[in-house]
């Protein structure tokens, strides 16, 4: 069995920035443990695979791991192979997932998508957080994630996490936060529970980031850097209980899966 695959880096335009995520275009459902076994294989933080059916793309992404509820990145990297690798002539794109139904639009050189917004609310574990980050933040507040905040982008990039008390907090992931003058803010997001010790640009994080930071900057349009080894640049919009995502992307390589003939 041979599978179209597609390898993008999103939220760049360097080849060897953004975080680099595969895509496999279906025509058909495959069993979820041979998704699970590619997302496995391919060792990038998401892999995404969506099938078409009539106007709508349904999408799945799987971790090394695990299959999650929702993935920035590799949907971006997925709208980026429909409109750039398989000429899909619509500005947008809807995609049905496990969150519900996602929009990505063309708006010049960026794609931008349409998610969900994910408010945090003040959470008790400093501690906690301060011991697995080896930096105390200045506050925590919890969504699907953690989200620590710290007073500048420098306590950010100095954070190294103990991966192993992270991967015991009761959260998917653990997102560090600071102002910045460069940018309105910065990030980092490590997820060792879900096979991603550090992820290096993160969509779905900043579902909780625009609203926060929104609110504390007094401003719904915002730029975002998330400062990882590789790097990625996000220009966001806060727009009520919907976050708009938007980078660029980069094709990286085009080929085929062999999937095995037994299967």
């Amino acid at each position: 069995m041979r599978i179209p695959y597609f390898q993008v880096n999103a939220f760049t335009s360097q080849p060897f920035g953004g975080n680099p995520a595969g895509v496999c275009p279906l025509e058909s459902w495959l069993p979820d443990s041979l998704l699970q076994e590619i997302a496995a294989e391919n060792n990038l933080s998401e892999t995404a695979f969506f099938v078409r059916q009539e106007a709508l793309f349904h999408l799945r992404w799987f971790t090394p791991a695990v299959e999650v509820d929702l993935c920035g990145h590799a949907t971006l990297a997925s709208a980026f192979v429909l409109f750039s690798e398989l000429d899909y002539s619509e500005q947008c794109i809807t995609f049905k997932t496990l969150s519900g139904s996602l929009a990505a639009t063309r708006r010049g050189d960026l794609i931008e998508l349409d998610f969900p917004s994910r408010p945090a609310a003040p959470s008790g574990d400093i501690e906690q957080l301060a011991q697995a980050l080896g930096r105390k933040p200045s506050e925590v507040f919890k969504s699907r994630d953690y989200l620590a905040v710290y007073p500048a982008a420098a306590d950010v990039a100095a954070l190294h996490p103990d991966m192993d008390l992270l991967a015991r907090l009761d959260s998917l992931g653990i997102i560090a936060t600071a102002p910045d003058s460069q940018v309105d803010f910065v990030s980092r997001f490590f997820a060792p529970r879900a096979g991603i010790p550090e992820d290096p640009v993160t969509g779905s994080a900043h579902c909780t980031l625009i609203p926060f930071w929104s609110g504390r900057l007094g401003k719904s349009e915002l730029r975002a850097k998330q400062i990882s080894r590789r790097g990625g640049d996000l220009f966001c919009r806060h727009a009520g209980d919907r976050v708009a995502i938007g980078g660029k992307a980069v094709a990286y390589c085009r080929g085929e899966i062999e999937a095995g003939a037994s299967r």
